[in-house]
């Protein structure tokens, strides 16, 4: 198919809603099995994004994953055997704003 070309892809090339949530589980399951310290936030969903799961390891590191409800992400971190919060409770830990700093310092030594 073409760059430019009005045909849609066929609806094999789509990932289907099992692969996908086969796909977020196995990326959530890497995160805690070669991380350190991680802990579950559940994000509220809001009028521009569905609720979040956002994972996030002891030096700040995170990653963050659709769910399709808080009941959802509550269980799933439960199955994950890790902490869980609500993050309208708790708020984000320090050290996720402390890793953005660092990840952003890197990045401009590395194209300065």
């Amino acid at each position: 198919m073409g760059l430019f070309s009005r045909r849609k892809p066929a609806a094999t090339d789509a990932p289907t809603d099992r692969d996908a949530r086969a796909a977020t589980l196995a990326h959530l399951q890497d995160f805690v099995t070669t991380r350190v310290g991680v802990e579950a936030y559940v994000e509220p969903q809001t009028n521009s994004t569905p609720t979040t799961m956002m994972l996030v390891a002891t030096d700040g590191e995170w990653t963050r994953r659709r769910v399709p409800d808080p009941k959802t992400a509550w269980q799933l971190a439960h199955d994950l055997g890790i902490p869980v919060y609500d993050v309208q409770r708790t708020g984000y830990p320090q050290r996720v704003r402390d890793w953005n700093s660092r990840q952003r310092l890197a990045h401009k030594r590395k194209h300065a």
